[in-house]
This record gives C-alpha cells, structure tokens and sequence, in this order.
C-alpha cells in the first residue's frame, strides 16, 4: 500500500520549548491511523502542521505525492488547497446555523452550485443519522449529534483526508464507544484516509488500522497494528502507556534467575541476553493465582469486590503485583482470597524487558511530576 502522508524529518519548536527534533513518519492511503500519546506531547501541533495552520521550522510534509510544506524550499500550501477536512475536539460548529447551513458551509465557500450543495448536504447529514434534523439549531442537539455535524461538514467537500483531533473526548462513555465505531464505518463508506489524534488507549485500539505511540518528548516509541502495540510492545514506556501494567524484577545470580528481592527461582523460561537485571512485564489479565500448586509464592494484600471482577493485590519477593479475573470464576474455580492469605502465581504470558530501560522511563515519569 502507497504513503499518502510523508512527514520527513520535521522540527518544532515554541521558544526554548522543543516539541520535535527530527520526527518522521509515514501514513499509508486509506488507513486509519492513530496518533496516540500523554497530553503535551504535540498530538495536535502535528496535526495542525498537516492540515496547514501552522508551519515545521524544518522538514518536510506531503500528501498524495505533492509537498505542502517545506520551509527550505518556501512551500506553504494553504489549508483550503489541501483537499483536507478537519474535526476538531470541541465541534466548532456554528450556533447561528442550523444543521443544513452548518453542513453546508464549506461547499457555500467553495460556491457549488445550489442544487449540488443541497444533494450533498442531505446526503452527508443521511450518512451520519441526522436525517429529518437539518433545520435545527446546534443548541437544540445534543453533544452527540453536533458531534455528528461536524463530521458530516469535514465529510461533505468529499476530501482524501479527514483529521480528527480528540473528537469523542467531550462525550459520555456510551457515546464514545458508540462514536467511535460509526466513525469506522464512515471512513470504510468514504473510503477517505483518516489521522485521528487522542490519549484514550481503547478509542485507538478499537478503530485503528495502524498507530503510532508518542512519549511525553514527542518522540514516536513505536508504531504497528494495534495488536502488535498491545501485545509486543517495544519498551516498557509502551507497554505501560498501553494499560495497566504490572512488571516484576527479576536477577540473574551465576545461572540462575531469581524473583524481586527473594530467592525464589523463576519457574518458567529464563530472559534470553547477558543482562542481570530484568523486569518481566505482564498484564493484570495474564496473572492466574491459586491456592496451591507450582508457582511462585505470594501473599494477598489486597482483595477488593469490584462487581463482575475480583481485583487481587499480590506481594511476590518485596514486588506487588496486581491481578483481576471475573467474579463468577473466582468462585467457581476456587480463586476466592482474604487478604493476608497465601497464593501460588503463574502467569499466561509475559514480556520480558531490561530492568535499566524500565528505570529510564520511572525516572522520567517522577521528573515530570515534580
């Protein structure tokens, strides 16, 4: 599949403030790709660089094989000559208009002619459910359906690529994951290439083809499907970003392997390299604990009855991990704990990552919030 998006070696920067350095990255056409990354970390700068409001202090960006901007070469194609639409996380839509001329308004600039303009606006406003609300006012919708507006009026010039930043962040949690799939289809019916920017894991796990994982630097620590970010991680900032992450230390002594500040052995297959410190990464998920058994030994500290789920905290060697499973399981396979009592640990699956890596990103975090 072609790149559509070329963004090649592009710099930033507000003052002494540096978002990017030398970022570089490509969208491929007609895929939905996630920008996905803390608050801060320049989601929305890049996406404004793509679309035109703001100009790289260096680099390059094209769309569709032609260079939009170029600071060496003089290029700045306005945003309107971009073949773009844009939605933005607070709508913007016009509370003087209604849904028909909000809609409507960037063919009225592009002066379509009448008949035209009509055909597209109403088939735009059928394509997100808004049928038979088009002569309603946006403080007559709800923040769904002016959602809903504003994506019919990025879709309705019929662009190549549709940005959207944060779009469902101002919704309820029914309406987000209601949202979030039509938004999916829309881009499969328009069959439009779509750069959706946000800080929600699951939004971008649910409708990306592909994404990229920004640190708080601005900097791309990875980029894949979202089975391949989820399950095979690149490092732990990654693999913590993507969820509840519990990591567990581990030292090599001679040939032996042996669990956080104990001397239990790890009894599963030791980390491959010559490193002697590591941390064995895993989610909640992937944490079975029993009442006896092979394992690793374990204390409950924890044992919280959230509903559906069991949430276990586990001491394991002075290392606290923490363990959810189905409340009708638990029960039924005997996984029921008090706190204080005693438990086996295995694990599913686990990612092994080195220890000094994992210290990089705490230190960081803990700078960050000082």
């Amino acid at each position: 599949m072609e790149d559509f998006i070329r963004i090649e070696g592009v710099a930033k920067s507000y003052g002494p403030l540096q978002l990017y350095g030398s970022l570089t990255l490509s969208i491929r056409r007609g895929e939905c790709f996630t920008l996905l990354g803390p608050s801060g970390c320049g989601k929305t700068v890049l996406l404004r660089l793509i679309a035109g409001f703001e100009l790289p202090d260096a680099g390059r960006i094209s769309i569709g094989g032609a260079v939009v901007s170029d600071p060496a070469a003089g290029v700045n194609l306005a945003p309107d000559m971009r073949n773009l639409g844009m939605v933005f996380q607070d709508y913007a839509v016009w509370p003087h208009m209604t849904v028909f001329e909000n809609v409507g308004y960037p063919l009225k600039l592009a002066k379509t002619e009448p008949k035209e303009l009509t055909e597209r606006v109403m088939e735009a406003i059928a394509v997100v459910g808004m049928r038979g609300l088009e002569k309603r006012l946006p403080s007559e919708l709800s923040g769904g359906q002016q959602q809903r507006v504003a994506l019919a009026r990025a879709l309705v010039p019929k662009p190549s690529l549709l940005l959207l930043d944060e779009p469902l962040t101002n919704l309820d949690a029914n309406l987000r994951e209601e949202m979030r799939f039509e938004i999916k289809e829309l881009q499969r019916k328009f069959n439009a290439t779509v750069l959706y920017v946000t800080h929600d894991q699951e939004v971008a796990l649910a409708i990306s083809d592909r994404l990229a994982v920004m640190d708080g630097k601005g900097r791309i620590r990875q980029t894949g499907t979202p089975w391949e970010i989820f399950e095979r991680s690149a490092d732990p900032f990654v693999f913590n970003f993507m969820g509840i992450a519990n990591f567990l230390s581990v030292k090599r002594e001679g040939e032996e392997y042996f669990v956080g500040s104990g001397k239990q052995p790890i009894p599963w297959e030791n980390p491959t390299g010559e490193t002697k410190e590591w941390a064995a990464a895993f989610r909640p998920s992937d944490v079975r604990i029993t009442h006896d058994g092979e394992g690793l030994k374990g204390v409950v500290r924890r044992a919280s009855f959230l509903g559906a789920m069991m949430d276990y905290l586990v001491d394991v060697g002075g290392t606290s991990l923490r363990t959810s499973i189905e409340t009708h399981e638990a029960i039924a396979g005997g996984m029921m704990f008090k706190e204080g009592e005693e438990c086996v640990v295995n694990f599913h699956d686990l990612h092994w990552f080195e220890a000094e890596k994992l210290r990089e990103i705490t230190a960081k975090e803990t700078e960050g919030r000082a």
